[in-house]
């Protein structure tokens, strides 16, 4: 399994880590999503991980931004 953290720009309540979770867990291959609003992060596991262009379109869909991965 893989674990995978990325930025995420805009999220400011409950809904919002609600929203950007659904959108990441319905997406092929993702198992496991934490979402961490204080930090602007989320953690994305699975047995492989989405192409980054998949994430991007399923964060802006919810109404959000995925900025990127974290090191």
């Amino acid at each position: 399994m893989t674990q995978q953290t990325y930025a995420v720009s805009g999220m400011s309540c409950a809904r919002a880590v609600a929203a950007v979770a659904t959108a990441i867990a319905a997406l092929p291959g993702v198992e496991d999503v934490n979402v961490r609003l204080a930090m602007g992060q989320v953690d994305v596991r699975g047995h492989e991980q989405p192409a980054l262009a998949d994430l991007r379109a399923a964060v802006a869909q919810a109404g959000y931004e995925l900025m990127g991965a974290v090191r």
